[in-house]
């Protein structure tokens, strides 16, 4: 697969600054181009999904990405969109953290298979720069940059022009140390693209004019949009916290109800951003959600591609069964199976709960006393037996039509059980 690079990003709505020329070098040949991931948590939220993307795109579309994960950089905190100093990292914590980024990101790129000059290339910029002296940066790399360049970066400005505590020495210097990774893999790789979120505009020029002044040859930018919400709330937190990349931080249930659950404007903008849907489909997709917005179709297939890309079709497949679980009428023991206790209690979330001794059910107990006495899920054993006769209890969604005990037989997910009136008045058992 190859497609002009910038046409299918300006469709996509994700250019937001281009340097001049830069078109025309990725329609003229294979270009080496990078983007820099912080590795700031051992994993990647939804937030860096679109630099993930932009390398994706980049390689389907003929050239070779290098992903550069920050261990030298890392160890400074890039001051680009903050307004106070990060926590400098701990080299055990930021090995652990470099581990993990690259794990996510070579999930999505290939750097295995494939011509040799579209295939990815992972580097971290800690392996040029830990044996560089401050004497020698200062004299080979410092002396090209002036301070008033630098302090005309937005980035900077900011700090010192606003409400803040200012900008220590350590962050000042970020841009240099960012500017020389683009010169090193200019050098050593011919890399002449380097790619961002738009605030990253300033670090990515201070590169390019490193590149200019140290050895006169020419590279180029290109940034994109900060992915906002509609209503104005920031992008990929939800209240519980950030939507990570990884299921064992958050659920396949839980990443797929983030984008299901994304407002009509948001998909709209969505599913040209995260999915690799030509324009005529996504064309045909808006149009049909604006026929009948009710059937939430945009959402859904927003939800499908991009839960699939990040998990897999099986993992897919499944989240939708659990988001459909709530809704259902009956589910087998065999469906129940599927889900393990995290994802039940993410899918039951809001429904009241009660802790109950493990050793009552396991025992053996009375249905009536159960419902009643023991959780507290209904007011007397007159008002169980009432709504036994009309046939309206339910056990992990299957009708009970008589009193029987409650046993082992009746737990889900290890220790969980879903007790229900109706179709509305659910209650959660869990066993400790």
């Amino acid at each position: 697969m190859s497609y002009d690079f910038v046409n299918e990003l300006r469709w996509r709505g994700m250019i937001h600054d281009i340097m001049p020329d830069t078109e025309e070098l990725l329609n003229k040949e294979t270009v080496t181009g990078y983007i820099g991931f912080d590795p700031t948590a051992d994993s990647l939220h939804i937030g860096s999904l679109v630099q993930i993307i932009l390398l994706m795109h980049l390689q389907r579309s003929g050239h070779r990405p290098v992903a550069l994960v920050g261990g030298a950089t890392g160890m400074i905190g890039d001051p680009s969109g903050k307004s106070s100093e990060r926590n400098l990292l701990t080299q055990e914590i930021l090995d652990k953290n470099i581990k993990g980024v690259k794990n996510v990101i070579s999930r999505f790129v290939d750097f295995e298979s494939g011509d040799e000059s579209t295939r990815a290339v992972l580097v971290n910029n800690y392996d040029w720069m830990k044996e560089f002296s401050l004497i020698d940066f200062a004299r080979d790399i410092g002396k090209h940059i002036t301070v008033n360049y630098m302090m005309a970066k937005d980035s900077v400005k900011k700090r010192f022009t606003g409400e803040v505590d200012g900008m220590s020495f350590t962050e000042f210097t970020y841009q240099l140390f960012q500017g020389y990774d683009f010169l090193h893999l200019y050098e050593t790789m011919g890399c002449k693209l380097q790619i961002g979120g738009s605030d990253q505009w300033g670090n990515i020029t201070t590169g390019t004019e490193l590149i200019r002044r140290k050895t006169g040859g020419k590279a180029y930018a290109l940034t994109t949009p900060l992915v906002t919400k509609a209503d104005g709330t920031k992008f990929g937190k939800t209240e519980s916290g950030n939507i990570w990349l990884d299921a064992d931080k958050t659920s396949v249930y839980q990443f797929y109800q983030f984008w299901f659950n994304a407002t009509d404007a948001d998909a709209e903008n969505w599913i040209k951003i995260f999915t690799f849907l030509d324009k005529e489909t996504c064309e045909q997709l808006i149009e049909e959600h604006k026929q009948d917005a009710g059937r939430r179709s945009l959402q859904k297939r927003l939800a499908e591609e991009v839960t699939i890309m990040v998990h897999g079709k099986e993992a897919y497949e499944t989240a939708v069964e659990a988001s459909q679980i709530l809704f259902s009428k009956t589910v087998t023991p065999e469906q129940w199976n599927k889900f393990d206790k995290a994802t039940l209690l993410e899918i039951f979330e809001g429904v009241p709960q009660v802790e109950v001794d493990r050793k009552v059910v396991e025992n053996g107990i009375d249905l009536v006393q159960f419902f009643a006495e023991t959780t507290g899920f209904l007011k007397s054993n007159s008002e169980v037996r009432r709504a036994l006769k009309e046939n309206s209890l339910s056990i992990n969604k299957n009708k009970i039509t008589e009193e029987r005990a409650i046993n082992e037989d009746d737990i889900i997910a290890g220790d969980l059980m879903l007790l229900q009136r109706g179709k509305r008045n659910k209650f959660l058992v869990i066993l400790k």
